[in-house]
C-alpha cells in the first residue's frame, strides 16, 4: 500500500478526524487571536508615537544651550548638528527649530532651511504644545511642536518632532512568537491526544482489519507447530493453555493435556516444579526419561499482559557431545596460544628446540626430541647432504634410553622419521611395538625403549617456507592412551608454529653471524708496530646484533700515535658496513696529520653526506649518526690531545694508581647536520706509564643502569685494579660488562711510554746560509753517538735540503729536531705555512730537486701546520741491526 493510500485510510478512521477536527479548531483561534491584535496594535502604535514625539520635541525645547543658540546672530549653525544628532538618538524621522513665526532654522535636508514650517504653531507660539496627525505622500506620521521659552516664559523659538506610524514597533510582531507557540503548543497537545488514541486502538486491534488478523493468527499457528523446539504456555491458575507438536513429542504428553493442571498431565517432578514456579530460567538442562532438555521460562505479565508464563523445551542430548568435542578443541586452542607465548621467545636456535621440547612435555606428551640439520643450527639454509644432530631432549624423567644431545643421527629408510622427513608430513604411530620399520633404527636401542614403557609416537617436521628443519618426535610412555589423530593434528599444528619460531632463530643466527664476521675483518687484527704505547684491546658483539663499535691505533710521524674509538649508531649489517667506512676515512685523514678536532670536522661532513649517498630506505638499520673520541699521544712532550664528537671520555690511571677523568668538551655526535657546533681539542699531560682507558658506551649503559652509575662502576673497578693493559681490560669485563650485553663493547687500554731525552736532539739556527754548515757537523756527531754512522750522509744531505727551503721561504729562527725511535725521524720548523709541492724538474732548471730527492732517500716524508707555521718531517728506515732505542 503506498503512503497516500495509507494516509487516506487514516484520516477516514475515528483517530485521523479526531485530529483534523483539532487542527481545523486551532487554526480558528489562532486566526481570531491574531486579528484581535491588529486592532490593539493600531490603536497602541498611534498612541506610542504621539507620546515619543512629544516627549522628544519637549526635550529638545528645554535642551541646555538651545535657548542661548537661539539668540546667536546664526543660530542654524549651532542647532542644525545639534538637532540632526539628536534625531539619530531618539530614531525619529525629523527634528525641526523654527523662529516663533515659522521660519525653519533646522532641517534633517539643509535646502528646506529658511522655509516656511508646515503644521499648526499657534498653540506653541502661546506657549502650549499641540501634537498633530499629518499625511503626505509617503503616509501618516505624528508631528509634535513644543515652544522654546527663555527663563521669564518668553517663546523664543519652536522645537517640532515627528515620526511616521508604521515605523513604530507593532504589538502584533512583539505577540507573534507566543501566538504562534501557543499555537504550536495547542498542535501539539492535539496531535499527542490523537497519538494517545490511535496507540490504543492499535493495542485492541493490532493495527489490522479482521480479516488480517486471521491470516496471522493461522500463519502464527503453523509456525508454532512447525518449529523443532517445543513451547508451552502456562495461565495463571498453573493451566497448560498451549503445547505445540514438538512439546507433546518430546514430553509424551496426552491428547487432552491442554487445558489441565500441569501437575495433572504426567510430566517428571522436577519439570512440572519448574514450570508452576514462574521462574526466570535460561538454558536450563533437565533429564526427562532418557533425554536431556534445556529449558527456558519466562513470565507473560511482564508488559502487561495476562498472568502466566511461556517455556521452550530443546532436545540437547546431542549438544553434549557436541559440547565435549566443543571443549576439546578450547583446551587444543589453548594448549597451542600458550605454545606461541612460551615458545620462540629467544632468537637462538638450540634454545627455541629446548623449549619446543619442554612445552610439549608439560602438557602432550611424555618424552620429546628435537633433531635438527647440522647446517640450522649454524644460521645456514639445510640442504640434502647436512646431517640430523640432536639439539634437544625433554621428558618426565632423565634416565631414559633415547638418544642424547649432539647425537648425530641417520634415519633409516623405512623408519617413520624418514617417511615424515621425506613427504613433509606427519606420521602417526599408535603402537611402537608392533611399528617394525621403527624397529628398525637401532633395534637394541628400540628394545630398551619400548622396555623403558615407551608405546607411542607422533613424529612431525619442523617445515618452515618450504624447507625442513628437522624432525620433532612425541612419545607417550606414562599415559597409557596411544596417540591418535586429534592428537596428531594437535602436534602438526604446534610443529608447525614452533618450526617458523625456529627458521626466525636461524636466520637471526645467519645475520648475526654475518655482521659479527664482518664487523671483526674491519677492526685491526694486529697492532701497529711502535713505542709510544703499550696497548691491549677488546671487542664485545651484543648478543641480539652486531653493531658499530670500532677502536684503531694509528701510528703519525714524529713518534707519536692516535688512538681512536667510535661507535656508529644502529646494529647489524649496514652499521658494520658504516664503521668500516669511518675506520677507513679516520685513517686517510689521520694521514694529513690534522689536528683532532679539524679531523672530526672532516669525518662529521663524511658522515652527513654518507646517509643520502646511500640511497637507503628510511628503516631502522639507516644511518643516524655516530660517536668518535680521536686522542693525540707525543711520547716526546708526554701530552695527549684529545677532541670528542658525542663521545664519553676517558679515564687516566696516574702511575700512583690514582683514577680521574678529565672534564673535556664534548662536541655534537657525528653526521646529525650541526655544522654551526664546533669540535675542540684539549691537551692532557699524561705522565710515563700512565694508562688511558678508553671505550664505548656499551661498556657503561644498558637497561639495568645508566650512564652515571655505570661510570661509577667503571672508576671503581679501576681505582681496584693493578697489572699492565691486559689485566686491566680483564678485570673490566669481568666486573662491568654484563654477561649477555646487549649492545656491543669496544675497550682499549693504552700504556704511555716517554721517549728518553737521549733520543732526540733538537737545534735552533739562525735563518743564515752559513748556519747549515754547523747544522751538518752536529747532526753528524749526534747520529755517530747513537751509532748510525751508516746513516750520516742521507742525514745531512735531508737536513741541508728542508733547512736551506726553510731559510729560502721563511723569517725567523729555524728549530731542528732529530729523533731516534723505531725509525730516524728529522723535523724542521719554520714559521712559514707555505705549503712545498714535489716537482719534476726540467733539464735546464737550476732548482726544484730537493723534494724530490728527499722522497728518494727517505722512506716517508710529509708536513704538518701549527699555529706558528710548519713542520716538515721526514724518516728514515734505520738497519735490522740497528742497537734498540732504549
Amino acid at each position: 500500500m503506498s503512503r497516500l493510500a495509507r494516509l487516506r485510510a487514516w484520516l477516514k478512521s475515528l483517530a485521523g478526524q479526531v485530529f483534523v477536527l483539532q487542527v481545523i479548531m486551532v487554526l480558528l483561534l489562532i486566526g481570531v487571536a491574531v486579528f484581535e491584535t491588529v486592532v490593539q496594535s493600531k490603536r497602541d502604535s498611534t498612541d506610542e508615537a504621539r507620546a515619543r514625539a512629544r516627549s522628544v520635541a519637549e526635550t529638545f525645547a528645554t535642551a541646555t544651550g538651545v535657548v542661548k543658540a537661539m539668540d546667536d546672530p546664526d543660530p542654524s549653525a549651532e542647532l542644525q548638528p545639534r538637532a540632526e544628532k539628536a534625531r539619530k538618538v531618539a530614531r525619529v524621522d525629523f527634528i525641526v527649530v523654527t523662529t516663533p513665526q515659522g521660519v525653519r532654522l533646522t532641517h534633517p535636508r539643509p535646502s528646506l532651511i529658511g522655509k516656511k514650517f508646515i503644521g499648526a504653531i499657534g498653540p506653541a507660539q502661546r506657549g502650549q504644545v499641540v501634537v498633530e496627525i499629518l499625511d503626505d505622500k509617503d503616509g501618516r506620521f505624528v508631528q509634535a511642536v513644543a515652544p522654546i521659552r527663555q527663563s521669564n516664559g518668553r517663546v523664543v523659538g519652536l522645537a517640532s518632532a515627528g515620526l511616521r506610524i508604521g515605523e513604530v514597533p507593532s504589538v502584533v510582531v512583539r505577540q507573534l512568537p507566543l501566538l504562534v507557540g501557543s499555537g504550536v503548543t495547542a498542535l501539539l497537545v492535539g496531535v499527542g491526544g490523537t497519538a494517545l488514541v490511535t496507540r490504543r486502538l492499535r493495542r485492541q486491534t493490532r493495527g489490522l482489519d479482521p480479516a488480517e488478523l486471521a491470516r496471522m493468527y493461522e500463519h502464527h499457528d503453523a509456525v508454532l507447530h512447525a518449529v523443532k523446539e517445543g513451547v508451552l504456555i502456562l495461565d495463571g491458575d498453573e493451566r497448560l493453555v498451549l503445547a505445540n507438536d514438538e512439546a507433546r513429542r518430546l514430553l509424551d504428553l496426552p491428547i487432552d493435556a491442554e487445558g489441565r493442571q500441569v501437575r495433572d498431565i504426567g510430566l517428571e517432578t522436577r519439570l512440572a516444579r519448574l514450570l508452576t514456579s514462574g521462574d526466570l530460567v535460561v538454558d536450563k538442562v533437565l533429564p526427562v526419561g532418557d533425554r536431556l532438555l534445556a529449558v527456558n521460562q519466562r513470565a507473560t505479565d511482564q508488559n502487561g499482559g495476562p498472568a502466566g508464563s511461556v517455556a521452550t523445551l530443546r532436545d540437547a542430548t546431542e549438544l553434549r557431545v557436541l559440547g565435549e568435542e566443543a571443549e576439546a578443541a578450547r583446551r587444543r586452542l589453548k594448549l597451542l596460544y600458550e605454545a606461541g607465548d612460551q615458545v620462540g621467545r629467544s632468537l637462538d636456535v638450540t634454545q627455541t628446540a629446548q623449549e619446543l621440547a619442554d612445552f610439549a612435555v608439560a602438557r602432550f606428551a611424555d618424552f620429546v626430541t628435537i633433531d635438527l640439520a647440522s647446517d640450522v643450527l649454524s644460521g645456514g639454509e639445510p640442504t640434502s647432504g647436512s646431517g640430523m644432530y640432536r639439539a634437544a631432549v625433554s621428558g618426565i624423567t632423565d634416565d631414559h634410553p633415547l638418544y642424547p644431545l649432539d647425537t648425530r643421527i641417520h634415519y633409516a629408510a623405512a623408519t617413520p622419521h624418514s617417511s615424515g622427513f621425506t613427504s613433509g608430513s606427519a606420521v602417526l604411530v599408535p603402537s611402537l611395538n608392533d611399528s617394525a620399520g621403527w624397529r628398525q633404527q637401532n633395534p637394541e636401542l628400540t628394545a630398551h625403549v619400548l622396555d623403558y614403557g615407551i608405546h607411542s609416537l607422533i613424529t612431525a617436521p619442523l617445515l618452515a617456507r618450504g624447507e625442513i628443519l628437522g624432525m620433532a618426535s612425541y612419545f607417550r610412555a606414562e599415559k597409557p592412551d596411544p596417540f591418535d589423530s586429534d592428537d596428531l593434528a594437535l602436534a602438526e599444528e604446534l610443529t608447525a608454529r614452533a618450526a617458523i619460531s625456529l627458521d626466525n632463530a636461524r636466520r637471526f643466527t645467519r645475520e648475526h653471524t654475518l655482521a659479527v664476521t664482518l664487523q671483526r675483518s674491519l677492526l685491526p687484527h694486529t697492532l701497529p708496530q711502535q713505542n709510544a704505547l703499550e696497548v691491549a684491546h677488546r671487542y664485545l658483539p651484543a648478543q641480539a646484533d652486531a653493531g658499530g663499535d670500532w677502536f684503531d691505533i694509528i701510528p703519525l710521524p714524529g713518534a707519536r700515535v692516535a688512538l681512536v674509538v667510535g661507535d656508529v649508531v644502529g646494529h647489524g649489517l649496514q652499521a658494520a658496513a658504516t664503521m668500516g667506512r669511518l675506520r677507513t676515512a679516520v685513517h686517510n685523514f689521520s694521514a694529513l696529520d690534522l689536528t683532532p678536532d679539524e679531523l672530526l670536522t672532516h669525518l662529521d661532513e663524511l658522515v652527513t653526506r654518507i646517509e643520502p649517498d646511500s640511497n637507503l630506505e628510511a628503516t631502522d638499520d639507516a644511518l643516524a649518526g655516530a660517536t668518535c673520541l680521536y686522542a693525540i699521544y707525543d711520547p716526546v712532550t708526554r701530552n695527549c690531545s684529545i677532541a670528542l664528537a658525542g663521545h664519553p671520555a676517558p679515564f687516566f690511571i696516574r702511575p700512583d694508581r690514582s683514577v680521574e677523568s678529565p672534564d673535556l668538551p664534548v662536541g655534537p655526535p657525528l653526521g646529525l647536520g650541526l655544522g654551526g657546533l664546533p669540535f675542540e681539542t684539549t691537551e692532557v699531560h699524561v705522565p710515563e706509564r700512565s694508562d688511558i682507558v678508553l671505550f664505548t658506551d656499551g661498556l657503561i649503559e644498558n637497561r639495568t643502569q645508566g650512564i652515571e652509575k655505570g661510570l661509577a662502576a667503571l672508576h671503581h673497578v679501576l681505582t681496584q685494579t693493578h697489572g699492565g693493559p691486559e689485566q686491566i681490560c680483564d678485570a673490566i669485563l669481568t666486573a662491568v660488562v654484563p654477561e649477555n650485553p646487549r649492545d656491543d663493547v669496544a675497550l682499549m687500554v693504552a700504556r704511555t711510554r716517554a721517549l728518553n731525552t737521549q733520543n732526540v736532539a733538537e737545534w735552533e739556527l739562525a735563518p743564515d746560509p752559513e748556519a747549515v754548515a754547523d747544522l751538518r757537523a752536529a747532526t753528524s756527531r749526534k747520529l755517530e753517538e747513537w751509532h748510525l754512522g751508516d746513516e750520516t750522509f742521507t742525514t745531512e744531505l735531508i737536513i741541508s735540503e728542508l733547512v736551506t727551503n726553510a731559510i729560502r721561504y721563511s723569517a725567523g729562527t729555524i728549530h731542528v729536531r732529530l729523533i731516534r725511535d723505531i725509525t730516524l725521524i728529522c723535523e724542521v720548523y719554520d714559521n712559514s705555512s707555505t705549503s712545498p709541492h714535489l716537482r719534476r724538474a726540467a733539464t735546464t732548471d737550476e732548482g726544484g730537486r730537493g723534494l724530490y730527492l728527499i722522497s728518494q732517500l727517505a722512506e716517508h716524508w710529509g708536513v704538518r701546520y701549527t699555529a706558528r707555521g710548519k713542520i716538515i718531517w721526514t724518516e728514515q728506515k734505520l738497519s735490522a741491526d740497528t742497537p734498540a732505542v732504549d
